[in-house]
């Protein structure tokens, strides 16, 4: 079965067709710049080089539209006829407390995931302009959704309620929801697999960290909490989001320079993190490479986002009164090797040692803890469109 995985954004477009027997990769792509001058199509089938080509995109269907001219295309296509492409699964972000697991795409479905729109104002309309898109240059082809929420659906009140007043909650659902949940699934199912126990018996700490970062307690399969919240914006220090931040601060800091609160939301969420301590970049590659050179404030937001995921670790640990396993994976947990030795030093209680020589490896699945180390540690790149894939196989058989 080929599997066509779309993960839509407001500009942008990412693609990749799966065989969900082999789980092989036949191509991959992006969209860019959609609705902009010099839109773009980057193109790349299994074995061959990337093609860029630049291609007018005024609107998503017009991008899906030169996807599946790519991928039917006579000398570099993947397929022969979109009659081989047998499903396609959808990135959608926020499903609130409607869907707590993936589901094939209705109208029902889809009126159910705009009234989710207000919680993700930036991402849900544009999965369902993607959705829309497809569905019309791909009529009869049965569609699935897979929510960023849904793996975080089976936290306890006791999780995910804020200490505000009940009715908020009951009246707008504002709550902690997590994101990043296909990652957390994905690696938290791989990291029980390699470490030789059952899913369903298995205390697990994901480490998504990247240029949005978060982590979630996983025990038996199940999350039981996460670190971003009703937005992306809570938890750790990231690329340019401050992360868990005092509210009292914000009314201190909007009337000290003069900001309303659209200002203040673009300080924390495009100002702030690594870019707002360090005053160097957003890229944890740039800001570590300062810090070697005696950058301070580099050296600084480093220190800050180590210490914050080590908190959050240990939190959960308490949260799940243990852990098996704990994994780094995503751009900079699969990477940053002087990133994760830093986290796991904090961890000395918990009998974690670290071979720091396997540690030193980027992008590829190894145990980084000793023989001797009580708690097994993990690099395991993350795969959210094999997952996408998996899920949407699953449900159109």
């Amino acid at each position: 079965m080929n599997i066509l995985v779309i993960n839509c954004g407001s500009s942008s477009l990412k693609f990749q067709v799966i065989n969900s027997e082999t789980e092989e990769v036949k191509a991959s792509g992006l969209c860019e710049r959609i609705g902009m001058d010099e839109s773009r199509l980057v193109y790349q089938p299994a074995g061959c080089e990337k093609e860029k080509t630049v291609l007018p995109m005024p609107t998503h269907k017009e991008a899906i539209a030169h996807v599946i001219n790519a991928l039917t295309d006579e000398k570099k296509g993947v397929v022969k006829s979109l009659s081989e492409i047998d499903a396609v699964g959808h990135r959608i972000v926020h499903g609130g407390e409607k869907f707590a697991k993936s589901v094939v795409i209705t109208e029902e479905v889809i009126k159910a995931v705009e009234e989710c729109n207000d919680l993700a104002p930036l991402h849900n309309p544009a999965n369902i302009i993607g959705i829309r898109a497809t569905q019309e240059l791909m009529p009869g082809v049965p569609m699935v959704g897979v929510f960023d929420t849904a793996f975080h659906q089976t936290m306890d009140p006791k999780a995910y309620l804020y200490g505000t007043p009940y009715e908020y909650y009951e009246k707008y659902g504002v709550r902690k929801y997590g994101f990043h949940g296909t990652s957390h699934a994905f690696v938290s199912a791989r990291a029980a697999e390699l470490a030789g126990k059952s899913y369903d018996d298995c205390k697990t700490v994901v480490c998504h960290l990247g240029n949005g970062s978060s982590i979630s307690a996983v025990e038996n399969g199940k999350c039981v909490d996460t670190s971003m919240g009703l937005t992306p914006l809570d938890g750790l220090l990231m690329g340019t989001r401050s992360g868990a931040i005092d509210p009292g601060a914000l009314e201190y800091i909007m009337k000290k320079e003069n900001m309303d609160y659209a200002q203040m939301m673009t300080v924390l969420n495009k100002k702030s993190g690594f870019l707002g301590i360090s005053g160097v970049s957003s890229d944890c590659r740039d800001v570590e490479g300062a810090a070697a050179e005696g950058n301070k404030r580099a050296k600084e937001a480093i220190e800050v986002f180590n210490y914050r995921v080590a908190k959050t670790v240990g939190s959960y640990v308490a949260a799940m009164n243990g852990v098996d396993v704990i994994a780094f994976t995503a751009g900079i947990g699969e990477n940053s090797a002087t990133t994760r030795s830093a986290i796991c030093k904090y961890f000395g209680y918990l009998g974690i040692e670290i071979n720091e020589e396997a540690n030193n490896t980027r992008g590829e699945e190894i145990l980084i803890s000793t023989p001797d180390s009580k708690v097994k540690v993990f690099i395991i790149p993350t795969n959210e469109e094999l997952k996408i894939a998996r899920e949407t196989a699953e449900l159109v058989k």
